[in-house]
């Protein structure tokens, strides 16, 4: 069996400014980088370094594969972030004003399992659509590695969408944090959540957008 340890980016530019990115483009902040330099001392070995074709990701990756020691880092547009249509690039007070009543946003929404009914706008990834492609990047990662490790660097969204897949229940995933997975033999399996970063090293950040 394989493991694999789908992790969220460090912070990018556009998470520190509360907005909503999706498959644009933004940079890691420098805490973000930060941060992907801190997340090598919780890791233990791993036999590759994967992540998405956002730079967010893939820099964060860069670094810690450089800190590891290993390479070249296996870059997969399949663990892009859920394309978030016209929400992308508006903080959630825009997406207020522009979609009133699309996103609730009060205390329980945030810490809470976004309601089945909430409204979406064009352009939204549906989830199937996500969790398919997520699945073919999982199953390609599991191929590459065989029975080691790997860490991928991905995105919440994309996360979000494989545990609930596998029925797990909603939380939400700080930057460097994320969940090991096993896969093998045509099945995949929940492991353990994990956050990569010790608050008395760096700052610990939690956006609550995608």
């Amino acid at each position: 069996m394989a493991r694999i340890l789908l992790v969220r980016h460090g912070e990018s530019e556009w998470n520190s400014l509360g907005r909503w990115q999706g498959q644009a483009d933004s940079p890691l902040s420098d805490l973000g980088r930060r941060q992907a330099k801190a997340a090598t001392r919780a890791l233990g070995p791993v036999d590759a370094v994967a992540c998405s074709d956002l730079q967010r990701a893939q820099v964060t990756a860069e670094i810690i594969a450089s800190e590891l020691g290993i390479g070249p880092v296996v870059v997969d547009p399949d663990l892009r972030e859920r394309d978030a249509g016209e929400w992308s690039g508006l903080t959630r007070a825009e997406i207020h004003d522009q979609w009133p009543g699309f996103l609730p946003d009060d205390p329980m929404y945030r810490d809470a399992t976004p309601p089945a009914e909430a409204r979406r706008p064009p352009g939204w990834e549906p989830e199937d659509q996500l969790c398919a492609r997520a699945l073919r990047a999982i199953g390609r990662l599991a191929e590459l590695v065989g029975d080691g490790d790997v860490l991928a660097v991905t995105h919440g969204g994309l996360i979000y969408a494989v545990e609930s897949h596998l029925g797990d229940s909603w939380q939400r995933i700080p930057n460097l944090g994320g969940r090991w997975f096993e896969a093998g033999n045509g099945t995949l399996e929940l492991g353990e959540r994990v956050v990569l970063v010790d608050p008395h090293d760096v700052a610990v950040t939690t956006p609550d957008q995608i």
